[in-house]
């Protein structure tokens, strides 16, 4: 099989500090050139995030991506435990309690893309003018809305929505949830922190990822949350898939 994507991808990123916290505990991976994307939340309140983190996105940076989406998912997936195992030894190293992240990962095949992720950091989709959720937070607030116990409206202001039931680093045993989706020519995709999905809503986030321009989009999303308070770290990620099979086409016949 081709290793020659029927994509072309075009993507930004950029993480802030915000206005509030010291220490920017978040990272990305921006490499549209391997169709990979990831963003990593290190879990605050616990002994240097920004490690977590970090750890995470190099490991992530440091792959051979494979050729086949199966292969990928696979691989990834096999790099979040290693992380998840490492990190949990530097915690008893350095006898903490636990150093963890949460991340979401968004790798692209030939069609179709595939994500991977443990915690709150989140994968939207754009298409068609309308911003869906990919991923399900891990969270108490989550859950309690799963079971009925709490409406969205309430979850917004809930005293436990901070507050994640999975990141890597947490526990010895890491489940990591993934899934994916077929590609149509126009996609665009959102991969953010809390940072950004705890000021935005999703209406004002699509009125964003709208933009033609990943790097207009990005940079306007942070700005946005920069302008409600900044209350924590930022990362947002945004990349764009073009058909080139509707390319070539629209080339041959502009009328089509």
């Amino acid at each position: 099989m081709s290793n020659i994507s029927e994509f072309r991808w075009v993507s930004a990123a950029r993480t802030d500090v915000g206005l509030v916290r010291e220490i920017n505990e978040d990272a990305c991976l921006d490499r549209p050139e391997h169709r990979l994307w990831a963003v990593a939340d290190g879990m605050g309140g616990h002994a240097v995030g920004d490690v977590a983190s970090r750890m995470l996105i190099d490991s992530l940076e440091s792959w051979h991506v494979p050729e086949t989406l199966d292969e990928r998912m696979r691989e990834g997936h096999e790099r979040l435990l290693a992380v998840n195992a490492q990190l949990r030894a530097e915690a008893a190293r350095r006898l903490v309690r636990r150093i963890g992240s949460t991340v979401v990962v968004l790798v692209a095949g030939l069609r179709s893309c595939g994500y991977l992720w443990a915690g709150d950091s989140r994968v939207y989709l754009y298409r068609q003018g309308v911003l869906r959720q990919l991923t399900r937070d891990h969270s108490q607030v989550e859950d309690l809305k799963a079971r009925g116990q709490l409406t969205a409206e309430e979850a917004l202001h809930h005293p436990a929505k901070h507050l994640i039931t999975r990141a890597v680093g947490a526990m010895d045993t890491l489940e990591i949830d993934e899934d994916r989706i077929d590609l149509h020519d126009g996609d665009r995709f959102l991969l953010c922190s809390d940072g950004l999905s705890n000021e935005l809503s999703d209406l004002e986030m699509a009125s964003e990822v709208a933009s033609d321009d990943c790097r207009q989009a990005v940079d306007r999303l942070v700005d946005r949350a920069l302008s409600r308070g900044g209350r924590d770290n930022i990362s947002v990620i945004v990349a764009h898939a073009e058909d080139l099979a509707c390319s070539d086409k629209t080339q041959i016949n502009p009328t089509l």
